[in-house]
């Protein structure tokens, strides 16, 4: 069961990132010189990246593959593949953590009146777990995640998104969790850009535990469709 259930995961993955990689313009694009880092900009991208994670004593390395396609101008199609490396349980495993699918309307653009641009999102992020919790790879449980969002854009290259996404399971370990996150984009002279990510989660299985944390991201453009 745990085999046909990776083995059919990561074909469903792959034939998603298949579809995307040999439609039209699935290059990176950018929709008025919109950053890809922006998880509600209107672009098409492909992102690897690694991450080392130090846990007070047990370590963890991850590998993921992140990307995104517009199916339409409304429609975006983000999709992620993850995988662990770590020694958690108190010695070194290695295996596929998750796989994402998630789908994002943007429904609304406008233009404010002090010449800040909005656009409005509401999707579902499905979080299908290969069922490595055993080994201290992933969560143990396959999830669905309704959000919505708000991202705010100003002429000096400012970008501001407050996000509000409910975590729960469908099988596996309970899971319920709200998220507050708050997405700042900064863009830089000679095409660099900063980004702030914090999160602000409610587990309401834990004792309504507020694990926080934050991200910054230091980057750069080095040709109009790739950037580090």
């Amino acid at each position: 069961m745990h085999i046909h259930k990776a083995t059919s995961a990561i074909c469903f993955a792959l034939v998603i990132i298949l579809a995307v990689a040999v439609s039209p313009g699935s290059a990176v694009e950018t929709k008025e010189g919109e950053n890809a880092s922006n998880p509600l900009a209107a672009v098409n991208n492909i992102d690897f990246q690694y991450k080392y994670i130090d846990l007070d004593g047990p370590e963890r390395q991850e590998f993921s593959l992140d990307g995104s396609h517009m199916v339409t101008p409304k429609i975006k199609l983000r999709y992620e593949l993850h995988y662990w490396d770590t020694d958690v349980t108190g010695s070194s495993e290695n295996d596929w953590s998750s796989v994402v699918i998630k789908p994002i309307w943007l429904p609304i653009d406008g233009l404010l009146r002090n010449g800040w641009k909005y656009r409005v999102a509401f999707g579902l992020e499905w979080i299908i777990d290969f069922d490595n919790d055993d080994k201290g790879i992933g969560s143990g449980s396959d999830q669905l995640a309704p959000f919505a969002g708000l991202a705010l854009m100003s002429e000096k290259g400012l970008v501001l998104i407050p996000l509000i996404q409910h975590f729960t399971e469908y099988s596996g370990n309970e899971v319920s969790m709200t998220a507050l996150r708050l997405i700042g984009i900064q863009k830089l002279p000679d095409r660099y850009w900063l980004k702030l990510d914090a999160k602000i989660p409610v587990d309401w299985e834990n004792d309504e535990a507020i694990p926080a944390s934050a991200e910054l991201q230091f980057g750069r453009m080095f040709t109009p469709k790739i950037g580090a």
